[in-house]
């Protein structure tokens, strides 16, 4: 399991881009980057804006663990929540964020009243030890070759 947290300010996200970095080159997950990073960063802008109303003495709190099939981010404010069933999601800027989570993960559910969202992504073949393996054999195959003189 990973955790970062955040104080509310929109200047933080760059270390939610930093955190979604280094868990999907944990993970080897680098090809599900963009969809993840786009989707969480959504989210965080949500927890920043609309949950803690911009109060910077306020933290937003994120997790990425793995799970059966995939992996799995929550994200977590500070606010009151919201009533999610009330919300009509489009494009429009209102609601963009959660309609891009939606596009962009495989499964979005509100917790906490609306103050925590669950992004699930579905990984095929998602295996830590193989990862570590596939990880391991690239490093081998692009170090500096040894030359016997």
């Amino acid at each position: 399991m990973e955790r970062i947290v955040i104080q509310s300010s929109e200047d933080n996200i760059i270390e939610v881009e930093k955190f979604i970095s280094v868990f999907c080159d944990t993970y080897n997950i680098n090809n599900y980057a963009g969809s993840i990073s786009i989707s969480l960063i959504q989210a965080v802008k949500n927890a920043i804006i609309h949950g803690n109303k911009n109060d910077s003495a306020k933290s937003v709190v994120i997790v990425g663990d793995k799970c059966k099939g995939g992996v799995f981010f929550t994200i977590s404010d500070q606010g009151e929540g919201f009533d999610y069933d009330k919300v009509n999601c489009d494009l429009s800027d209102q609601c963009k964020g959660i309609f891009l989570m939606h596009s962009l993960s495989d499964k979005v559910t509100f917790l906490d009243g609306g103050s925590t969202v669950r992004l699930d992504f579905v990984i095929n073949g998602i295996d830590p030890s193989c990862a570590l393996e596939r990880i391991a054999t690239l490093h081998r195959y692009y170090s500096p070759k040894l030359v016997n003189a």
